[in-house]
This record gives C-alpha cells, structure tokens and sequence, in this order.
C-alpha cells in the first residue's frame, strides 16, 4: 500500500498546453492534486484526460497564498537549474510533497526558492533549459520508478 502523497504545480504558467500536458501526466502518475501560482495562461486540449474532473486543481493568487495553504508538514519543492539544487538521481523523495516548477520564460525566483524545503535539478548533457511539461514529467516518472511500485 502506497502512502503519503504527491502533488505538482506550476509557478505563473505561460503556455496551457505546457500546463495541460503537465496535468495530464499527474493523472497518470496519481497526484493527489495539481495546482498553479499565479495565472496567465489559457485552458489548452493537451489535458486529454480531464485532469480537473478526477483530482483537485488549485489555483493560488501567489507564492504566500501557496504557502499558506500547503497540507500540514508537506515539503515544497521547487525544480529548477540552481547549483545548490540536489541532482534527481540522488534526490530521495519525501513520503508527503508538493513539486513546483517555475515558468516558461523566467523559472523560479531567488524569493520563491527560498519558500521551498528542498531543490531538484534534472542534469542534462547540455546547458539549455528544459520544458516545464517534459521536467514535471520526469520528475514524477522518477518519483513512481523509486517508490519501487513497477
């Protein structure tokens, strides 16, 4: 039996087919619910499964309404390209977490990572930023593979 939770969001998104394809991966992976901070994008068809009508989708005003409102003792997260970040193959995942990834454009702030308990980055062969659908992605894939669930 799996315990604790997981969920994955979104620091003010720029792109709803970014947001939608990122929803639709917390479906598959089983996000307790999925959120976003701030709000400038519009609702794309990439969410195929309808995320919003099988978990919760939070929409929070800014990073102190998020913090405010994350479930008791519930790490943050953040995901971002910073040399203090923990490397995901090494990074062990808390039993109870919320992941939030930054924008398109801009990523996460030196304000907004200081809110999080904890940094991931995804080491890549090159120094180009990746998609924040493609990184959420792989990092909840990496959040299944180590629960030792496959």
């Amino acid at each position: 039996m799996m315990r604790g939770f997981f969920a994955v969001g979104v620091y003010h998104p720029k792109r709803g087919c970014n947001v939608g394809t990122l929803l639709r991966s917390a479906t598959i992976y089983g996000a307790a619910f999925v959120f976003t901070v701030g709000r400038r994008y519009q609702r794309q068809a990439s969410d195929t499964p309808n995320t919003p009508r099988h978990v919760p989708l939070f929409h929070f005003a800014d990073m102190d309404d998020l913090v405010e409102h994350l479930p008791h003792s519930t790490p943050l997260v953040g995901v971002e390209l910073v040399p203090e970040a923990t490397p995901l193959p090494k990074f062990h995942h808390p039993e109870r977490a919320c992941h939030l990834l930054g924008a398109e454009d801009y990523g996460l702030s030196a304000k907004v990572l200081e809110a999080c308990h904890a940094g991931i980055v995804i080491p890549c062969p090159t120094p180009q930023t990746m998609n924040v659908a493609v990184a959420g992605s792989i990092v909840l894939y990496d959040r299944f593979i180590k629960s030792g669930r496959v």
